[in-house]
């Protein structure tokens, strides 16, 4: 899941080290581009855990049926792979 990013974007105030801005001005590094970029992966990795903590069941005992029954063209992949005919 993404963001829209098209909407305009809203000031906020951060507490960033001093010196650490001080260098980033030197450099010329776009603070707000660079902030923006690391609350985007944030945020990616962190929804990603929480569908992963709500789906866990359902992968479990998904995995389950592959491991009792193995997918429905298992078979035919392992022959295929092998250059066996069907």
């Amino acid at each position: 899941m993404g963001f829209e990013a098209t909407v305009t974007k809203k000031p906020v105030n951060v507490s960033i080290n001093s010196d650490l801005l001080r260098q980033a001005k030197e450099l010329k590094i776009n603070v707000s581009q660079v902030l923006e970029a690391a609350l985007t992966s944030q945020v990616k990795r962190l929804r990603q855990e929480q569908w992963q903590l709500q789906n866990h069941e359902a992968i479990e005992a998904f995995n389950r049926q592959v491991d009792a029954n193995e997918v429905w063209n298992e078979s035919w992949r392992d022959a295929l792979w092998a250059g066996k005919a069907l």
